[in-house]
Order: structure tokens, then C-alpha cells, then sequence
């Protein structure tokens, strides 16, 4: 596949997760345990959500380096970009008025997150740094990978939640229906299992 095809999805992928993002956000009941976190620092801090998810980021890669993790170029386009685009959606996005309206723009922003999840990790240029994360410390500690990704993202969102974050059943539902979604979008955006490679690690 060609790498500028595949440039091209990895950018509207990251692209598209900042929506996401911020249509769940702007349903206003419950958001991802990460952006619980940089909802709660933003709140405190009086930064921008955007600027704040951009700084959660590179603290997590920076935590790659012990772990022995290797960025490639998606990782450090997930840092610098998602930021932005979730900054973006809030400024053209107004709060939803109304359970049905909330509703509806959740399950939006929720299935989104997953076909921009597809879209990014499909294109093949490295984990983000949330994913990274996990995988290190799966390598490193030999525990199982659902349990070393319940803990840090545990730890986000009770983090994020004592600082002020939104945390309702919106968070609860996209614990519950976002590895299922990514498991239909993931293999659907893959493209070196499209183009006939063997699959490996990026």
C-alpha cells in the first residue's frame, strides 16, 4: 500500500478521534477515562482541553522510555494532533440540551472514536501513547494485557474524576462497548491485511 494512502488515513484517523472526543464531551454524560483526566487538569489548570490532552500525551511517551518503547511516526502524530482537533470540535460543537440529544450525540462520538480508532492503528506507523504504554508494561511485568490496561486506565479516570472530570454512565458505556466496536473497525481499516501482507508489528 502506498505510503501516502497510508499518511492519509492515519491524519484523518487522529483527526476524526478529536471529534469524537468532543461530541462526547459535549453530550455531557460521561466521557473516556483519558479524557476524564484532561478534563479534570484542564479544569484545575485553566488550560485548554486540547493543549491539555497534547501535554497528557507527551508525559505518557516520555513514561515509554524506561519501558524500552519505540515511537514511530503515528505516535507522534497522535501527540501533536488529537489535542487540536478535539479543541476544534468543542469551539463548533454546542452542549446537547435534552437525555434523547445527549444520547444521540454519545453513540455518535462513540462510534466514531472506534472507526478513527480503525482508521489510525489500520495504517501501520506505531502505537499511540496510551497503547504503548500498556504494551511496555505488559512486556515488562508479564501481566495479562486486560489487566495492565484496567489499571492505567483506572488510574486516569480516578484521577481525572477527582479533579473534576465528567464521569457518568456514558463513561460506564464506553468502557463496555468501545473493545467490541474496535473489534469490527480494526480489522475493517487494516490495510496490510487488505493488501495480502503478513501482519506483524508495526
Amino acid at each position: 500500500m502506498p505510503v501516502a494512502y497510508r499518511l492519509l488515513q492515519l491524519l484523518l484517523g487522529l483527526f476524526l478521534f478529536g471529534i469524537a472526543s468532543a461530541l462526547m464531551i459535549r453530550a455531557g454524560i460521561g466521557i473516556a477515562p483519558w479524557d476524564v483526566l484532561s478534563q479534570g487538569i484542564s479544569a484545575r489548570s485553566g488550560l485548554a482541553f486540547g493543549l491539555v490532552t497534547n501535554l497528557v500525551g507527551v508525559g505518557v511517551l516520555l513514561m515509554w522510555w524506561p519501558l524500552r518503547q519505540k515511537p514511530g511516526v503515528g505516535t507522534v502524530l497522535n501527540v501533536l494532533l488529537i489535542g487540536p482537533s478535539a479543541q476544534l470540535g468543542l469551539a463548533l460543537l454546542p452542549a446537547a440540551q435534552g437525555l434523547l440529544w445527549q444520547t444521540g450525540l454519545f453513540a455518535l462520538g462513540l462510534v466514531l472514536m472506534a472507526i478513527a480508532t480503525g482508521l489510525y492503528i489500520g495504517a501501520r506507523f506505531g502505537p499511540g501513547p496510551r497503547d504503548g504504554l500498556m504494551t511496555g508494561l505488559h512486556a515488562r511485568t508479564g501481566q495479562a494485557i486486560w489487566k495492565v490496561r484496567t489499571l492505567i486506565e483506572a488510574a486516569a479516570l480516578a484521577t481525572g474524576w477527582w479533579l473534576g472530570g465528567d464521569v457518568g454512565w456514558g463513561t460506564l458505556a464506553f468502557a463496555l462497548l468501545i473493545g467490541p466496536l474496535c473489534g469490527l473497525t480494526l480489522p475493517l481499516f487494516d490495510l496490510r491485511r487488505h493488501s495480502g501482507a503478513t501482519p506483524q508489528q508495526p
